[in-house]
């Protein structure tokens, strides 16, 4: 499931698409819409409009929406009542005709931009709120300080129903607050969907000890699942079993359930384990009252049917067979509560057995090519599924660089041709997975990319997708982002390959996969050696760092401007930026934390030469300048590491304005923290939020400032020389 793989096809690999005309008059929505007609001149808003919305509930939510929106956004307060000039906002069935199914229609608005009348008109009342999210993005000021608005109607419709973005929070709990901010801004890219996994974030009040400590209780996951019903979003429940169990089976209560003995998937042979998942999901159907669907999550269930005691031998059909069973019986579970399930149609599932799935399941991923001819027979509705994150460090390869062509482009082409529109779509999901624990603030251009493309598939290049996504994200006034976006990600890029990966010292093997139990068990970390340590009684060095690492070396000066270059423009668009400069107080804390190991790497480089001269001085019995080099070398590293422990603090409170303190004790209760046994997870080396210093720290820097001291000490005491300027000791983790 989680492959950032791109199926082409005719369709698929298109010419470049030119600029909309909406876009080339100087007027952006996303994600575009399907029909646009513009008269020449533009209209112009001002506090004389007025809003009509008689014939709809008081306190509607696209009358709030357009008010609080224009205000935000526009520094325009309109009112209610007679005026001039009137917004007029209206719900009739089939007032834009659609041809297409009833989740598709209702959502279907039309947008009239006259002189002194602006209509609004939703087939239903999501399509009248998406239309107003059109008049919002639509306006403009000019810089005569007026808002704009083009003489235009536009007539818009999704192409698919179901719009998924994925909140993943294996390894972060964001608060509730940040949870509301990112349904607003979900609701004003018309996504309507989000797959909320849970994992070990929610209190499963029949099983307490599976939720972390301060996990969301019911009504906290009821409240925000009202609140995204509220602006037509559906907070899908997708609750990880039978595979990727660990957040379970780590539990001794649960350890009997290991199958194979493993912390990764339970034994679905067991009618214990049954009723351990569908307790959970009840528990969670209980918490999202008013929502359709359910993700049943049989994402990588390598070994199903593996242990000892299933009735069938284990082999590639029962084992596919075993999958089928957990299907059904989960279908069977979560219809009898009113939900749709959605799965991952993917290994160990063999094409022969889809014919045995529900009907009614909609698949996630087609995880093969020969399951669309027996999803075709069935009726089975898929996803076109998108990977926005999944691997890289620090952030997302969202624009074409040196790693490749960049996700966005890969989603543009795959949501326009891939194979899902060869069965019967039903929506789009953009996975933002968490393995490598990235901040959710990452991954909104990826996410604006998928309800742009969900929306009106091969209209709008990458290109203009990412220029309109920065002008909606930060206003006009923010310059220079999309360049910023490509800075930080060769920045992330350069700094993930400047370390060594070696075989991991915290991190047994892993369990397997689905090439076999085993395979592909080698886990890495990220490191790099210290410098040597001066040997007495005359300084001799054991090696030289600089001839392992002399291109690392030479790299940093570069990096650490490029890096500096970026921390300005970071800094400038903070004051620039009309919104979400929380966003950019999360790149400019990544872009400090990177711009902290260019230096780091300069700082071992100076240090080693301050070593190489200590030698030399020593040899030629310059004792006091010996020992002035090795206070040098020392004091050069001592201030950086203090320096990275500070910037690295200061990410931290950052992260944590969004987001609890990851593996955070509560009530006396305390984190229990164990370690993927398939994935290899960066984000799960530790508990907390050090698993982003674990690279530097395990150098071993500190010991070897320990060792620099007191050679420096023993070797001034020895030649009556006095130690001056050392650099006061960090402490011992």
């Amino acid at each position: 499931m989680r492959a950032f793989a791109v199926v082409l096809s005719a369709a698929a690999v298109l010419a470049a698409q030119g600029p909309t005309e909406l876009w080339l008059r100087g007027y952006s929505v996303i994600p575009t819409p399907q029909r646009v007609e513009c008269a020449a001149g533009e209209v112009i808003l001002d506090e004389s409009w007025r809003v009509d919305a008689r014939g709809l509930s008081a306190g509607h939510i696209a009358v709030r929406s357009l008010a609080g929106d224009m205000v935000e956004f526009h520094r325009l307060a309109l009112r209610t009542g007679s005026g001039p000039r009137v917004i007029r906002l209206r719900t009739k069935p089939g007032a834009v005709e659609t041809k297409a199914e009833p989740l598709v229609d209702r959502q279907a608005y039309r947008l009239r931009v006259g002189e002194d009348l602006i209509e609004i008109t939703g087939n239903s009342d999501q399509g009248l709120f998406y239309g107003v999210q059109t008049l919002v993005q639509l306006v403009r000021r000019d810089a005569a300080g007026r808002l704009l608005a083009p003489r235009c109607v536009i007539e818009d419709w999704p192409r698919l129903a179901l719009r998924f973005l994925h909140w993943d929070t294996k390894h972060h709990q964001d608060r509730m607050e940040t949870l509301k901010r990112y349904l607003d801004w979900t609701a004003r890219l018309k996504a309507n969907m989000i797959a909320f996994e849970l994992e070990d974030k929610f209190e499963y009040p029949s099983h307490p000890v599976i939720g972390a400590p301060g996990a969301f209780t019911t009504a906290e996951l009821q409240e925000l699942v009202n609140y995204g019903l509220e602006r037509f979003i559906q907070i899908v429940p997708d609750v990880q079993a039978p595979a990727h169990m660990a957040y379970v089976l780590k539990h001794p209560q649960f350890a009997h359930l290991r199958a194979d003995g493993n912390n990764y998937q339970s034994a679905l042979c067991r009618p214990e384990t049954y009723d351990l998942i569908f307790s959970m999901y009840d528990d969670v159907v209980k918490a999202t009252r008013g929502v359709d669907y359910f993700f049943v999550s049989t994402d990588e269930v390598y070994y199903a049917g593996i242990e000892s005691d299933c009735p069938r031998p284990y082999n590639p059909v029962n084992r596919s067979l075993t999958w089928v069973e957990f299907v059904r019986k989960a279908r069977d579970f979560l219809a009898a509560r009113g939900r749709r399930i959605l799965i991952w149609a993917e290994y160990p599932l063999l094409a022969e057995h889809v014919s045995l799935l529900p009907p009614d399941v909609i698949d996630g991923v087609i995880g093969e090519e020969e399951y669309l001819e027996p999803e075709r027979k069935l009726g089975i509705r898929q996803l076109g599924y998108v990977s926005m994150q999944g691997s890289e460090y620090l952030f997302p390869d969202h624009l074409p660089g040196e790693e490749g062509g960049g996700r966005l482009a890969a989603a543009y082409e795959y949501l326009c041709g891939g194979r899902h529109w060869r069965g019967n779509p039903i929506g789009v999901f953009g996975a933002a997975w968490d393995d490598s624990g990235l901040h959710n603030e990452t991954f909104w251009l990826g996410w604006s990319a998928v309800s742009q493309w969900g929306w009106n598939p091969c209209t709008v290049s990458p290109e203009q997708h990412a220029a309109e996504f920065m002008r909606l994200y930060y206003g006009p006034q923010a310059t220079g982002m999309v360049e910023i976006y490509r800075t930080l990600q060769r920045q992330a890029r350069a700094w993930q390959r400047s370390w060594e990966r070696v075989v991991s010292r915290v991190r047994g093997p892993g369990y397997g996969n689905s090439y076999g139990k085993g395979h592909g068990t080698t886990r890495y970390d990220l490191t790099l050696e210290a410098p040597a340590t001066p040997e007495l009684p005359d300084l001799k060095l054991s090696r030289r760092l600089s001839e392992k690492y002399g291109e690392r070396f030479r790299e940093a000066p570069a990096r650490r401007l490029e890096n500096d270059r970026l921390v300005h423009a970071l800094q400038e668009n903070i004051a620039r930026a009309e919104r979400n400069r929380y966003n950019l107080e999360v790149l400019l804390a990544l872009a400090r934390f990177i711009g902290g190991h260019w230096r780091l790497l300069e700082a071992m480089a100076d240090a080693e030469r301050a070593l190489v001269q200590a030698e030399a001085a020593a040899a030629k019995g310059e004792a006091a300048r010996a020992v002035g080099h090795l206070v040098a070398a020392h004091n050069a590293i001592s201030r950086r590491r203090e320096a990275n422990e500070r910037i690295f603090a200061e990410l931290t409170a950052v992260f944590e304005k969004s987001r609890f303190p990851k593996g955070r004790s509560v009530g006396g209760r305390h984190f229990v923290h164990v370690l993927d046994d398939t994935k290899d997870h960066w984000a799960d080396r530790t508990p907390d939020l050090t698993f982003m210093m674990a690279p530097e720290r395990s150098i071993g820097l500190d010991e070897w400032l320990r060792g620099v001291e007191k050679a420096a000490r023993s070797y001034a005491a020895a030649h009556g020389v006095p130690v001056r300027g050392l650099a006061a000791p960090r402490p011992e983790e």
